[in-house]
């Protein structure tokens, strides 16, 4: 059997996951020390995606209630989709055009030799 590890005790100054040390510092779970002057500015995050949950979708019976149903999970899936914008396709679709170019010439060389290897060994 394995050694059972004691539980950490809890420190009873931690406000959000950060320790005050009583002196207008606070140092958080990573150890860095956050100035008192930081510590009513909020953290602005961005909005999420909007939750499946959080829109209402009416349950029906039958298959045009079901299809409604269907088209709306739909457009709330392709709301959570991050789109590339018109600089990244551009920029695939000349990477993926200049590669079927080179295989295409490399495919065509490689039939071009095969085929003169069969003439020259039927003859």
């Amino acid at each position: 059997m394995g050694r059972l590890q004691k539980k950490k005790p809890i420190d009873k100054k931690r406000k959000n996951g950060v320790r005050n040390d009583g002196n207008g510092a606070e140092a958080s779970e990573n150890g860095a020390i956050v100035p008192e002057s930081s510590k009513n500015t909020k953290i602005q995050t961005k909005p999420g995606p909007k939750s499946f949950k959080s829109t209402k979708i009416k349950k029906t019976d039958g298959k045009i209630g079901k299809a409604l149903q269907f088209f709306r999970e739909v457009k709330v899936e392709l709301e959570k989709v991050t789109w590339p914008t018109k600089q990244q396709t551009m920029g695939s679709t000349a990477v993926v055009i200049v590669l079927v170019m080179i295989i295409s010439m490399f495919l065509g060389i490689v039939d071009f030799g095969l085929t003169e290897a069969v003439r020259f060994i039927l003859q």
